[in-house]
């Protein structure tokens, strides 16, 4: 049997719990710990897919007043209406495929051109002006304005929840159809200001301050019609006020619609830009200046290891330190009954080598060896060494103690008799007095 004392140190060790507290940090301690930075991750998640789930719902039947895009902010509504009136309404993804739709057409051609995000390039702006018989703008940028009536300009926002009637000098057969348009409640409309001194211009649906949702220019080549706001055109707010009828009679004038929002398409061709020249010109510097301070610091406050130590191995490890660590393992898990394995285990080796058992005995003879050296009960000597469990630390500390009183009685058991024998008498006859006798006592 192999001597396990180290076990049974263990073992008492785990008896005692304040003498070696466990340090290890539970499960709970961690999540507790970690609590704050789980709720703030989670807080990200949910706050990222409500912005991607409003994005989606936003963008996902296409580009504002799109021909295809039935979404409250696409055109699908005017264009389905137009087509099935008669008028053919073809999609231009570029301004080449617009002006060749254009072009292509007979009897003349009305080009819808929404640009909402400044896709088209200013260099092309003039193209426009002689792109069709019927020039219809939603929402004109500035470059737009500067290349197409230098002479107007932005007019702000009419006020909230008012409709905006075409007025007495609107020249426009269409603005006077309409009577009147809208936003949705809640909303205003964009306007347009035109000079009292420029010529030549129409302006229909004007508010208090003079500024106008409709202004039109008729010219040699055809006309212009600049349209302020796409609230006009939207399927959500195309029903207000007088917003179809108008939308109606500026876009089906002539036979064919060309229906033009610029894409990706119309940027001009050429190589494509470095990262250097598409970002801000601060931040080479910067980026130069973070690195120079981080080489610095760690020149700083960098750790200036000296030369290599070497080490002489085997370590020698004291075995308290390995009897601290299991005693610990054992209190933290309350394992009383391995503990109480550790030291039955050591008290059989050692009880099996009192009575002179061999390493190959059996546990059923070293029970019945006990027993019978003892005088005790066999079912007791079986409870003992074998079957009973401890169910508290209480149960433990008396279990271990009847573990040594048992062993105890094994070692009284197995001692020695101190009772002299008597000496042989010599064949003499005569009589001698008693010598010591010099026979080893056997247990």
């Amino acid at each position: 049997m192999i001597d396990t004392g180290t076990d049974r140190a263990a073992a008492d060790a785990a008896v005692t719990p304040g003498m070696a507290p466990a340090l290890t940090p539970t499960l709970r301690e961690s999540g507790r710990k970690a609590g704050f930075w789980l709720a703030a991750a989670a807080g990200a998640l949910i706050v990222a897919v409500i912005a991607l789930l409003l994005n989606g719902a936003a963008s996902s039947g296409g580009p504002a007043l799109g021909r295809a895009n039935a979404a409250p902010t696409g055109g699908m509504a005017v264009a389905e209406v137009l087509a099935a009136e008669g008028v053919d309404v073809v999609t231009a993804d570029s301004l080449d495929e617009a002006l060749a739709a254009t072009s292509a057409a007979q009897g003349g051609a009305t080009m819808l051109v929404y640009d909402q995000n400044g896709t088209l390039d200013e260099g092309r702006f003039a193209e426009l002006a002689d792109a069709a018989t019927h020039l219809v703008i939603v929402d004109p940028s500035f470059g737009m304005l500067q290349a197409l009536a230098p002479a107007v300009g932005f007019g702000g926002v009419s006020p909230a929840d008012s409709a905006i009637d075409a007025g007495a000098l609107c020249s426009s057969p269409a603005g006077q159809r309409a009577g009147s348009v809208a936003a949705l409640p809640g909303a205003g409309l964009k306007t347009l200001r035109v000079p009292a001194d420029a010529t030549g211009f129409s302006s229909c649906f004007t508010d208090g301050d003079g500024a106008s949702v409709l202004v039109q220019r008729a010219g040699p080549t055809g006309t212009l019609s600049l349209l302020a706001d796409p609230a006009i055109l939207a399927n959500e707010s195309v029903t207000a006020a007088g917003n179809a009828a108008l939308a109606l009679g500026l876009l089906g004038e002539q036979p064919t619609l060309v229906w033009y929002l610029p894409t990706l398409a119309d940027v001009a061709a050429g190589a494509p830009p470095s990262l250097a020249e598409l970002s801000p010109g601060w931040v080479t510097p910067v980026m130069v200046l973070l690195v120079l301070t981080g080489v610095a610091a760690a020149i700083a406050y960098g750790r200036r290891f000296g030369p290599l130590v070497l080490e002489r191995l085997p370590v020698t490890v004291r075995a308290s330190e390995t009897m601290e660590g299991r005693s610990r393992l054992y209190a933290r898990n309350s394992a009383r009954l391995r503990a109480v394995d550790a030291l039955r285990l050591a008290t059989i080796g050692r009880i099996a080598g009192r009575l002179g058992l061999p390493r190959t005995a059996t546990l059923d003879e070293v029970v019945a060896a006990t027993a019978a050296s003892t005088g005790r009960r066999l079912d007791a000597v079986t409870a003992v060494l074998v079957a009973e469990e401890p169910y508290s630390d209480r149960g433990m500390l008396d279990l271990s103690e009847r573990l040594r009183d048992l062993e105890q009685a094994v070692i009284r058991s197995s001692q020695p008799s101190n009772t002299p024998q008597s000496s042989s008498t010599p064949s003499s006859g005569a009589s001698t007095p008693d010598a010591p006798s010099t026979e080893r006592m056997e247990p």
